[in-house]
Order: structure tokens, then C-alpha cells, then sequence
């Protein structure tokens, strides 16, 4: 395992993986680590599954097919893709899919990539370095009304057309912004009003992350790919931080755990309900306090009752 693998502390590692094990394959079932980040998941799936059990991971980040890429064992494969494509696994070929969409500890401590307010760094952000437009492109050119939307509706920011405004100003009058510590420095001047123990940047980074990586829209799609690819009995386990995220999770499962009926046609068979609700989970006091980036988040989980299409 590798130093930067070390520094990630896997949340609710033993429970994702307890219940993914819920399924009704257990340990000889085929599972799905949608976002193998720095394996803490996989690792513990693949201790626990027996010879015929299998594992597929899926990562966009080129570190963490790097980092994956150090598991030899003839049972687990990776593949350099956005969960989003898990759709294109054989219908029904799943006994379990495991979704953790938190970013990893080494992610936002390597200061190359952006992701940080803490360190100074270019502005890039893309969990994908291969591929996409990086935070300082994109700034470049957006205009005002477009900056806003994103850091609104994805950072939930009350000041996000004073912060958009500030970022177009200073593009006009020096260049645009390309440094993690000068946009951070941006905010800190535009948003006069603070919440306690938060930095006044954290809702602005965070919006700009989920925009360039699309990672909302790359959740709904991951979300309806497992419906086609989970076998009856199947698990789906999704490990959410933030509201944004976990919003989506919640009324996807709330959707299709329950019968409808087309009132258009009275007499239709209803269409029946493709997953049970198994409930939510929440880190224990005590992970909180060895790891408080674990504060935030939420597990759901539900079953596949329903044959796939």
C-alpha cells in the first residue's frame, strides 16, 4: 500500500461493506466499487469474498488506478471510467454496487490538483486530469450570470452573485483567477459574513468541484445504471456528504421503492416497485472523532426486488 493510500481514512468502512455482503450471493456474489478512490472498500470486499466471488472497480482519478493497480488478485479488475458508465455492465451481472462519493483525503491535500483552499495551487480541480476543462479554464471565459448559477445552485452560497461579479471584475482588470490562494482570497474579501468555523470559500470550492466534475449528473446516471445491472436480491449501498448528493440518493430510492400506476390507464398493471429501502446509517461518535471528515455523511441503502429489464 502506498503512502498516499495510508493518509485516506475509508468512512463507515464496515458497515458499507456489511451490508453490501447483505445480498443475497454473499461472499460468492459479484460486487461493484464504483468509486475506488484509494481502495479502503475494495480491499475489505476482497478479504471477504471467497474464490468465486469477483469485484469491479471503477475510478477516474489516474492516481487511484495507479493505487489500484497494486492489487494483484485474479478476482478484482479496474477500469479508468467515471461510475456513470456502470450502466454498461451485463443487466442483472451485479449482486452489489457500492457508491462513496466522498473525495479523498490525499485529493484534497495534494496541492497540484487544486481542490483545496489550504494549499496554494493552479486551479484545476478535475478528478480526471486526462480529460474535461479545469476550474481556471473555465473561469476564463464565463460570464457573471453563469458563475452565479454554478456557485448557487451547487454551493448552496448566499453571496454568489457578489463572489460571481468580483471573479469577472478582477478578470477584466488582471487576468483571470488561476491559484487555489487567490480565489480563496477573492471570497474571503467579498463575503463579509461568516458561519462560525467554516472558511468563507469552502461553499464557492465546492460548487466549482461538483460543476467541472459534473458530479450530480454523473450520480444519476450511476444511480439508474445499477438499477440495469443489479440481480434480485441485489444491494445498493451509497455513501453521501453533502445535501446536494444525498437529496439525490434519498428520492431515487424513495422513487422506485413503491408500485405506479398511469392514471392514463385505469386498468394497467401497475409498474412494480425495484428496490426496498433498507434505511440510512450515520458514522458513530467515535469515527467522528478520529476522522472528522466523516461528520457529514449518510449511507442508504436498498435492495433489488425486481427482475431487471
Amino acid at each position: 500500500m502506498t503512502d498516499t493510500a495510508l493518509t485516506h481514512t475509508t468512512v463507515l468502512l464496515n458497515e458499507a461493506v456489511d451490508e453490501l455482503f447483505q445480498a443475497a450471493a454473499g461472499a460468492d456474489g459479484t460486487y461493484v466499487d464504483a468509486t475506488f478512490g484509494r481502495g479502503g472498500h475494495s480491499r475489505l470486499i476482497l478479504s471477504r469474498l471467497s474464490a468465486q466471488g469477483r469485484l469491479q472497480a471503477f475510478d477516474r482519478d489516474l492516481e487511484a488506478i495507479a493505487e489500484a493497480q497494486r492489487i494483484e488478485d485474479e478476482r478484482f479488475v479496474i477500469r479508468h471510467d467515471a461510475f456513470s458508465h456502470l450502466g454498461e455492465l451485463p443487466a442483472g451481472s451485479v449482486d452489489g454496487v457500492l457508491m462513496d462519493l466522498g473525495i479523498s483525503s490525499p485529493q484534497i491535500d495534494s496541492p497540484e490538483r487544486g481542490f483545496s483552499f489550504r494549499f496554494e495551487g493552479p486551479l484545476d480541480m478535475r478528478m480526471d486530469t486526462t480529460r474535461g476543462q479545469s476550474v481556471a479554464d473555465w473561469l476564463a471565459t464565463a460570464e457573471v450570470d453563469q458563475i452565479t448559477e454554478v456557485i448557487r445552485d451547487y454551493g448552496e452560497e448566499r453571496f454568489a452573485f457578489q463572489i460571481a461579479k468580483a471573479l469577472v471584475a478582477r478578470r477584466e482588470e488582471r487576468g483571470p483567477i488561476s491559484s487555489t490562494s487567490d480565489l480563496a482570497q477573492l471570497v474571503a474579501d467579498t463575503v463579509k459574513t461568516r458561519e462560525p468555523g467554516q472558511n468563507p470559500a469552502t461553499r464557492t470550492f465546492q460548487a466549482f468541484r461538483i460543476f467541472i466534475n459534473a458530479e450530480l449528473e454523473e450520480l444519476e446516471q450511476a444511480l439508474e445504471g445499477s438499477l440495469r445491472v443489479l440481480a434480485p436480491g441485489g444491494r445498493l449501498v451509497v455513501i453521501s456528504f453533502h445535501s446536494l448528493e444525498d437529496r439525490i440518493v434519498k428520492q431515487f430510492i424513495a422513487k422506485h421503492s413503491k408500485e405506479v400506476v398511469d392514471r392514463r390507464v385505469p386498468f394497467a398493471e401497475p409498474v412494480k416497485m425495484r428496490l426496498k429501502a433498507q434505511g440510512r446509517v450515520r458514522p458513530s461518535e467515535s469515527e467522528v472523532r478520529g476522522n472528522p471528515r466523516s461528520r457529514s455523511a449518510i449511507m442508504r441503502m436498498a435492495e433489488r426486488t425486481e427482475v431487471p429489464a
